[in-house]
């Protein structure tokens, strides 16, 4: 296997060396971590790696077994040992992976004395048929998620492609979750090209702050920004060992608290710094952290939430002696673009009341955004952007940042603003945290990926849905490992991003206008929608002071794709929406409402919306006590053009609608800590949470289940606490990956001001 860089072997005992692999065929030990490959003759991807699975057995008792994994093209084994290592071993569950394989990131959980990272697995159309995964670190979670994804874009492709009749019929049988799964023809195969993900036994054992290295992924960050235009506006006030200090001013005359933040660059994987923040470790913290050092765990929630308590001695801020307690919260989350998000949060709770010879204090609300940075080809090491937000309600800000006084240096704020350069010294002092990129190594491959007919033909195995870690297994039963052999490779090219500070202020210039007369059928004349006949349970805005309300924007709030983006990687100002927004329903349901296009008073069946040539109907399903339905209802003046981008995505696979169906969310005003949490980066929400599909007649609707993921569930009940104060801008656009589909366009926009929750209408269903 041809590699970029160093390989630290690690053995079940923890001991090893270090070894540089050059080109050419060689074998690493399993423990090192995952692998990948494709095989240009017959064009399927492979993964494998060793996971920890997770279940209860036959009696009830929980068990976490470590198996080895491995996905060839949309075929997933699961092994009890290294198949490479054991010829002739039989993997003890085998399945598919399909177009209604969804995996979810749980988040940390503890078990056994250490952290692992925790992914389900499940069939959209009926979750009973589900597992779990677990992997040491965040990093190699990351990296599992992006296998499967990869494996289900490889089954698409096999479809799309043609394939034997036997291939499709494998691909439309996999949902047929009837039938017990076979437990006697199982088959291991030769491996070929590899990508190692995971890493092996030991790895339970190890700190939950050693994480094996990231590896560049495939392809690149889409920009130091994210996809909607923010208002806010950064200036530089100081600078403090290395770390900027900047101020927003835009509304610096507000009366308000001074937002601030610190932004720092660290030499190491944003899975890294990740680990390093979360971990509770006393002694570890004590080397960065002057604050937060003495921190124990009070509760922990649903893999993304855990309230802690601290203590620390104010003789190092101020002359007083008094000694200070405090209670936060902190939910973190990854986005789709690697970065990861950690809000603070003051906190009360029961377990931990005021203490005797403590002054119980407030911890300022406080947030982290942890961000890989690109790298020239060829460099060595990781980096990531550091960024810790807080609001300052102090007048000593003022006269510190002007270097006249040394009061605010004694102050919570300071020492909050001081962990970004503790945690880059803290590093920066630590080469084994800065080189452990070197622990995992994730080879590339290009290939023209084709459908891998033939590969399983001798194999007389029912296809179903992938249940290989079904909870139904006893603990004789659990996962497996994979392994890894390398054959002869080419080095897989990684696209960078370096756009200068002046294309990207021109692409705030130009604007993406959506080509009409491709995107529908020109040859049918125009009608016009008369707006008054249409009107949905939340009414459109008046003006703006009004409230409760919907609007439609332009797109020039937001930045999509331009038409050079495949070669630059360049976006551009939206353009107008190339669908009308004519109404927005806003229900309280008991139970999250599907098909809400079907019901008899649902304008979509009403005399004037047979008439309309098309409707594109999204239902964004809220979960809560009650639970809630957002829907929006967008309309065509001309049928779609059966040939264009729009076209396949209404009359195409519900694979290709999920790799394609995309979100830009923004919080024009707000909370603060609120923004942060949403974000402005744009979201394939089929890759994020379960989406259904509904094509009939002159309707396509799309259920977008946001309660089917922990991360969207934490994120919407901290948006839902804060609603009726904030302005919501989406846009809705359908993701463009060839050149012909660029520019991209806007689908449609919406705009929520100040939504009420007791305004929401019943729906029967």
């Amino acid at each position: 296997m041809e590699t970029t860089s160093s390989v630290k072997k690690l053995g079940s005992e923890g001991s090893g060396s270090d070894t540089s692999s050059g080109g050419g065929n060689s074998r690493h030990d399993a423990g090192v971590g995952g692998g990948r490959n494709v095989d240009k003759e017959k064009g399927y991807f492979e993964y494998f790696g060793w996971v920890y699975h997770l279940g209860t057995n036959s009696i009830g008792h929980e068990y976490c077994h470590l198996r080895f994994l491995f996905i060839r093209g949309k075929y997933v084994e699961m092994y009890k040992r290294d198949p490479h290592e054991n010829p002739g071993i039989k993997p003890i569950r085998r399945g598919v992976i399909g177009p209604t394989l969804m995996v979810e990131e749980l988040g940390r959980r503890r078990f056994n004395h250490g952290d692992v990272y925790v992914m389900r697995l499940y069939n959209r159309l009926d979750e009973s048929k589900k597992g779990e995964i677990a992997c040491a670190t965040a990093g190699e979670a990351r990296k599992w998620m992006e296998a499967f994804d990869q494996a289900k874009q490889q089954a698409e492709v096999e479809l799309s492609r043609g394939g034997s009749a036997r291939n499709k019929l494998n691909m439309e049988t996999e949902i047929n979750l009837d039938g017990h799964r076979p437990r006697v023809r199982r088959y291991a195969y030769g491996l070929r090209k590899l990508i190692r993900i995971g890493h092996g036994p030991e790895t339970l054992l190890r700190q939950s702050s050693d994480l094996g290295g990231s590896v560049r992924r495939e392809g690149f960050f889409e920009g130091d920004i994210g996809d909607a235009i923010e208002a806010h506006e950064w200036k530089c006030v100081r600078t403090l060992n290395g770390v900027r200090i900047f101020e927003d001013v835009a509304d610096s005359k507000s009366g308000r608290g001074v937002l601030v933040k610190a932004v720092g660059v660290i030499d190491a994987s944003a899975d890294t710094v990740f680990e390093v923040v979360l971990n509770l470790e006393r002694h570890q913290r004590y080397e960065w952290d002057m604050l937060t050092g003495d921190l124990e765990l009070v509760d922990s929630y649903d893999g993304h939430y855990d309230v802690v308590y601290g203590t620390y001695d104010p003789k190092y801020l101020t002359r007083w002696q008094s000694k200070r307690d405090f209670v936060f919260s902190r939910q973190w989350f990854r986005g789709q673009d690697g970065t990861y998000t950690i809000l603070q949060f003051p906190a009360v709770h029961k377990k931990r009341p005021p203490k005797s010879g403590y002054r119980r204090t407030k911890i300022n609300p406080s947030t982290w955004e942890i961000r890989s940075l690109n790298l020239p080809m060829g460099s060595n090491g990781a980096k990531c952007l550091v960024t810790q937000m807080l609001e300052i309600h102090s007048s000593g800000w003022c006269r510190w940042k002007k270097n006249s006084s040394t009061k605010f240096e004694k102050t919570t704020h300071f020492a909050l603003l001081s962990q970004v350069a503790g945690l880059k010294e803290y590093i920066g002092a630590n080469p084994a945290l800065k080189n452990e990129s070197t622990t995992v190594v994730v080879h590339s491959k290009f290939s023209d990926v084709s459908s891998s007919n033939g590969y399983y033909e001798d194999v007389e195995v029912q296809e179903q849905f992938y249940d290989a870690i079904a909870a139904d297994s006893s603990s004789s039963e659990d996962e497996d490992s994979d392994d890894s052999n390398d054959p002869d490779k080419k080095d897989k090219k990684v696209k960078l991003k370096n756009v200068s500070w002046a294309i990207a202020s021109l692409a705030l210039k130009r604007t993406s206008v959506p080509d009409v007369n491709k995107e529908f059928d020109c040859s049918v004349p125009l009608i016009t929608i008369d707006p008054s006949q249409f009107h949905g349970s939340l009414h459109k805005a008046k003006d703006e002071t009004d409230s409760n309300c919907w609007t439609s924007p332009g797109g020039k709030g937001f930045m999509i794709r331009g038409k050079t983006y495949l070669k630059d990687n360049a976006k551009v100002m939206g353009g107008d929406p190339l669908l009308k927004l004519i109404a927005v329903d806003w229900f309280k349901v008991d139970k999250a409402a599907d098909r809400v296009a079907l019901h008899p008073k649902c304008l979509v069946q009403s005399e004037a919306g047979k008439k309309l040539p098309f409707i594109l109907v999204i239902n964004l399903q809220v979960p809560g006590k009650p639970n809630y339905s957002l829907v929006l209802y967008y309309v065509s003046e001309r049928p779609v053009n059966k040939n264009s981008l729009l076209g396949k995505f209404v009359d195409g696979t519900d694979m290709f609608r999920d790799a394609r169906f995309k979100l830009i969310p923004s919080i024009a005003e707000g909370y603060w800590m609120v923004k942060r949490a949403v974000g402005t980066k744009a979201c394939l929400l089929g890759k994020a949470v379960t989406c259904r599909y509904l094509r009939q007649d002159n309707f396509l609707e799309i259920d977008v289940d946001i309660g089917s993921s922990s991360v969207a569930r934490s994120v919407i009940g901290l948006v839902l606490g804060y609603v009726t104060s904030l302005v919501v801008d989406l846009a809705i656009l359908i993701e463009a990956k060839e050149e012909e589909e660029l520019p991209e366009y806007i689908l449609g926009t919406v705009q929520l001001n100040r939504v009420r929750l007791d305004a929401a209408v019943p729906l029967e269903v």
